[in-house]
């Protein structure tokens, strides 16, 4: 069968060889939208991370019989379109929840202990002219006794409650779905007005869909604490980043560590590069060694479940 894996960026072809016991392989590192039909004209399977297909693009593609997501999300494929045309859509789950919630409290302690700043002080000298034994330039926050909000309470959700118990932290989750039991303590779930009333730390841990875009915006973020901080592991679009640009600038809430923007890579006016107290990583929290295995593995065993006639990790 015919395979055409659109972006591969930043990964290397190699990462892809599992890949050849399906098919024949083409690969590409990035696809712009205008490059699409003419790089998967002859696909019948059709592999994509961030390279958008709209309903136009799948109903040109007469040979398409299945897309691959090559990871969790899957906002960039229209799937109705591709429903409409008996064409299943499938991701790979749960493949770096622990990864990225290992990432979340990566952002929240670069902001409560400055670690790199520090380290940075030390090798340029400042603390061999410290008067002091020690020092330190920044507020040093614990998290224990802290109150985290967790904005979605999915897999990834789950495993950011999971640390933050570890370190006894208050935990309060908004789930808009089934509300699952927790055997810990200090956990309550709770509407998303007073999860961002209370809390210290607001973890966002959601898919993007339509209802949601943008919204963290002003609104929300003057209900925070000024001491409270802003994290976001998912989707950039989530926020309104202006309004939060703003709430950084004059104080509204404390910092924000970001892992994801609305444009990726953003441009260079983006208003929360460079912002005040804000951390950004360039979209990596999912992206460890043990992660980027198994995401590459369950690519290749989701097209050989459907090749048999058993389908799995379909999302349309």
């Amino acid at each position: 069968m015919n395979i055409v894996v659109l972006d591969i960026n930043p990964l290397k072809p190699e990462a892809f060889e599992a890949l050849q016991a399906c098919g024949q392989v083409s690969l590409y590192p990035k696809t712009t939208p205008e490059q699409v039909l003419e790089r998967a004209k002859d696909a019948e399977i059709l592999l994509t991370n961030k390279t958008k297909l709209n309903a136009d693009m799948i109903n040109a593609l007469p040979n398409l019989k299945y897309i691959g997501m090559i990871s969790t999300g899957f906002d960039v494929v229209d799937i109705n379109a591709a429903k409409a045309r008996g064409i299943p859509v499938c991701n790979v789950p749960d493949y770096s929840s622990e990864s990225v919630a290992q990432h979340v409290f990566s952002l929240i302690f670069a902001l409560y202990r400055r670690v790199e700043y520090h380290n940075q002080s030390v090798q340029v000298g400042c603390w061999e002219r410290s008067e002091a034994p020690f020092y330190w330039h920044t507020p040093q926050r614990a998290l224990n006794g802290q109150t985290i909000g967790i904005v979605g309470f999915g897999h990834i959700g789950k495993k950011i409650a999971k640390a933050a118990n570890g370190f006894e932290m208050n935990i309060l989750a908004y789930s808009p779905r089934q509300k699952t039991p927790t055997n810990y303590e200090n956990f309550a779930y709770a509407e998303l007005d007073e999860l961002f009333a209370k809390s210290d730390i607001v973890a966002l841990s959601c898919p993007l869909n339509d209802s949601n875009r943008g919204f963290v915006n002003a609104s929300l973020i003057n209900k925070m604490k000024a001491s409270a901080i802003i994290i976001n592991t998912s989707r950039g679009p989530l926020i309104n980043e202006q309004d939060l640009a703003l709430a950084l600038r004059t104080g509204k809430i404390w910092g924000a560590g970001l892992d994801v923007l609305s444009v990726e890579p953003p441009s260079i006016d983006n208003p929360l590069v460079g912002a005040t107290n804000c951390i950004l990583t360039p979209h990596l929290a999912w992206a460890t060694d043990i992660a980027l295995n198994k995401l590459l593995k369950t690519v290749a065993e989701n097209i050989k479940a459907w090749q048999a006639n058993k389908t799995q990790n379909q999302v349309n």
